[in-house]
């Protein structure tokens, strides 16, 4: 029912329209009626289905035992006990809200570093995940690492998202020793790159920073291409 103001009735369903009561025959109700029924297929047929998601191809990096496959299984809903640590590459393609990463992990031991850069080639963006609570020497180690990749020429220009996992170990360095140590200021000035804390316990905070670096991903897509 509606209520009546200053002589006219107005209906609930048409908040924008009035009336007359005493001019309400049977064809107002079936004007009235066609016209909800337009605005109920709009509502619930004329949006169409969702634009697709961009999809962007990333390579993730990082020394044996830096949880880089955990990280990215956990991404995937996989069951954290099939997990087996990467010897050569994997490539997963991890769903977000607003668009798809295909990650090519590389596995981190000693004999398969040196062959990383065969596989940067058509990268938009990089991941590179460090265990925060390893000794000094692997933490120097990984250091190298990523000063040669921040400076490699297939991958200078992109957006890189540095994870400092395994934030719950009571060894783990925190972001400012992390960045500090890396020396990252320096070398990156000029650069885009994202560095954040991480953990299996927490990947929400896993995501955001995910999320982080596919708002980059978008900006690198609306620049002028480099000549």
């Amino acid at each position: 029912m509606g209520e009546w103001i200053e002589g006219r009735q107005r209906f609930d369903c048409f908040p924008d329209e009035t009336v007359e009561k005493r001019s309400l025959t049977s064809e107002d109700c079936y004007i009235a009626t066609r016209k909800l029924q337009k605005t109920c297929f709009r509502a619930l047929c004329c949006k169409g289905p969702p634009p697709p998601r961009p999809e962007y191809d990333l390579v993730c990096i990082g020394l044996t035992g830096s949880g880089k496959t955990s990280l990215l299984s956990q991404l995937c809903s996989e069951n954290r006990e099939n997990i087996v640590s990467t010897t050569g590459f994997s490539i997963k393609a991890v769903p977000f809200q607003n668009a798809i990463l295909n990650v090519k992990e590389l596995g981190g031991a000693d004999n398969i570093r040196k062959y990383w850069s065969r596989y940067y080639q058509g990268s938009q963006g990089v991941i590179f995940v460090l265990d925060s609570a390893s000794s000094e020497d692997d933490l120097e180690i990984a250091r190298n690492e990523l000063h040669s990749a921040l400076q490699h020429p297939q991958l200078c220009t992109l957006p890189f998202l540095i994870l400092a996992n395994h934030q719950d170990k009571p060894a783990a360095r925190s972001v400012q020793e992390i960045k500090k140590y890396l020396e990252l200021e320096p070398l990156a000035r000029g650069k885009r790159w994202i560095l954040k804390p991480c953990s299996l316990d927490n990947m929400e905070a896993v995501k955001d920073s995910f999320g982080l670096l596919i708002n980059l991903l978008e900006d690198s897509e609306l620049e002028p291409s480099r000549i």
